[in-house]
């Protein structure tokens, strides 16, 4: 039979037949390696921590908008400010990463997101005020821009090709378990854990994540751009295992960072090898944020509530992040052998569907059985039935379920997987923060304009809009999304580099 490396990674397509069982025995190893995983999941749990901060307002803010507590009490337009400025925060964290990357490295970088994150739960924990309530939405949005710019490139770069769409996919799935953790702390322990002793939870993740890491070695490309070769060698010797050819990918990685500068100037900012990449990269990240996931996530219950849906908010929220922490794994595990572009398709085809319904069907229903503020308000909402009145209100859940679900399949995990794979390692550092940049500040736009935009032109503008963007990331998918699956950085380094595409198969 023909060796097993042959059919997956085109790395050691030169080797003679007669080495194939020796280096499919040594590929199988490598793959593996237990050391791996657990750098990887030391790693993601910055963003466990990243997702049960995004969600933290979904379960507070109607907590706080009955707070007795003037200083605390919440209306609508501070309750807009406080699901909204953890992004800007999160911009924040991402601009800040430009320059951390680069200069500490991509696993102290994560580490050091580990500092305002503490802060910021502690803050929140200990409010007095709004203002502290703002100010630790911001905190944690800063570590968390800079995890999310941080940990993609530190996966893509110590990972396997072999594993690399599936370790690209366990950030979203531990962003996911964040959410739902939130979520069933929310509903299932109010009586114990109030919004404040939510905050003080949210701690837990980031020291258990500042340990971790604190035992794993550094990305050894990043080592390799600092000329610590040794060191690069030894990292890459603890994450494929003593008894592999890694010494053979450590060459290649060396001889492809030979070719290259080792930082990007203005004169290479030109150069196609340099901008096409960043433009697909910040396109994805742009096109993402305007399909309207955060502000669905982050107004999940709010929305619910106002759709008049079957069950209570609160089930229907923790009810959506199941599928999506289902759909996420389906990615994981098909990533690899279906291919990047296919699963990009499909995602964006059923996130249109599902918008469009939702848009339609908040349009189209009367109010008699949709609420007769369905449509104007998302923050006030005690004075609504208690009880649906009929069970068309399935459809805003189903809708909701399977937009997460086609997000949670392609655009939420291969747009980050994608970024730390096709950006040139000289540019991977900034490039990656000002994706998140990019990211983030859209994130911010939308989720601060979405209550007003919902208050004033009811709540079907959005997701029809919403709608419209799905169908152009389609069209952005077919004509500028290389396909990944399979090959080396160094592979797809020298297919942007030349434009031959022999180098991608």
């Amino acid at each position: 039979r023909e060796p097993l490396v042959r059919k997956t990674s085109s790395s050691y397509q030169t080797f003679p037949k007669s080495t194939g069982k020796r280096l499919d025995k040594e590929y199988l190893q490598s793959l593996h390696n237990q050391r791996l995983y657990l750098a990887a999941f030391a790693a993601v749990l910055g963003n466990f921590s990243f997702g049960f901060a995004l969600v933290y307002p979904s379960p507070v803010i109607p907590a706080l908008e009955a707070h007795p507590n003037a200083a605390l009490r919440l209306d609508q337009h501070t309750a807009s400010w406080f699901g909204s400025v953890f992004t800007l925060g999160a911009a924040a964290g991402g601009l800040s990463t430009m320059l951390l990357n680069d200069r500490l490295g991509r696993k102290l970088s994560i580490m050091f997101s580990a500092l305002p994150s503490a802060v910021g739960y502690a803050v929140m924990a200990g409010a007095q005020g709004i203002g502290m309530l703002l100010l630790g939405r911001v905190l944690t949005g800063f570590a968390g821009g800079i995890t999310s710019a941080s940990i993609p490139v530190y996966i893509s770069e110590i990972s396997h090709p072999g594993v690399r769409g599936m370790l690209g996919a366990c950030p979203q799935i531990m962003a996911v378990l964040g959410s739902l953790s939130l979520y069933a702390l929310g509903k299932y322990l109010r009586l114990l854990l109030d919004w404040r002793w939510l905050a003080v939870t949210g701690e837990v993740p980031v020291l258990v994540m500042i340990i971790l890491l604190c035992f794993m070695p550094n990305s050894p490309r990043f080592l390799l751009s600092q000329g610590k070769d040794d060191e690069a060698l030894g990292s890459l010797c603890w994450l494929r295992g003593k008894d592999t050819d890694y010494a053979r990918e450590y060459e290649q990685i060396k001889d492809s960072m030979r070719k290259q500068s080792q930082r990007v100037t203005c004169a290479e900012i030109k150069d196609p090898f340099i901008y096409k990449p960043i433009l697909i990269t910040v396109g994805m990240r742009f096109l993402q944020q305007l399909s309207g996931v955060t502000c669905v996530l982050v107004y999940l219950q709010s929305i619910f509530k106002k759709t008049s849906v079957i069950l209570k908010p609160e089930y229907d929220a923790a009810l959506v992040g199941l599928v999506r922490l289902f759909s996420v794994a389906i990615a994981a595990v098909s990533m690899d052998k279906a291919g990047r572009k296919i699963l990009l398709f499909v995602s964006a085809g059923v996130m249109l569907v599902s918008n469009l319904t939702m848009g339609l069907y908040i349009h189209f229903v009367p109010a008699s059985q949709n609420s007769t503020v369905a449509n104007r308000t998302l923050v006030s909402s005690t004075n609504l039935p208690a009880e649906p009145t009929n069970y068309i209100t399935l459809i805003p859940l189903l809708a909701t379920m399977f937009f997460i679900m086609g997000y949670a399949m392609g655009w939420g995990p291969i747009t980050w997987l994608l970024m730390s794979e096709i950006l040139p390692l000289k540019a991977r550092g900034v490039a990656s923060g000002l994706c998140v940049v990019i990211s983030w500040l859209t994130a911010f736009t939308l989720t601060q304009f979405f209550l007003r935009v919902v208050e004033a032109f009811g709540l079907e503008v959005p997701f029809l809009f919403f709608a419209i963007i799905c169908a152009g990331n389609i069209l952005f998918t077919g004509c500028c999304v290389p396909e990944t699956k399979g090959r080396s950085l160094e592979q797809i380094e020298a297919f942007f580099r030349t434009g031959r595409r022999s180098f991608m198969r």
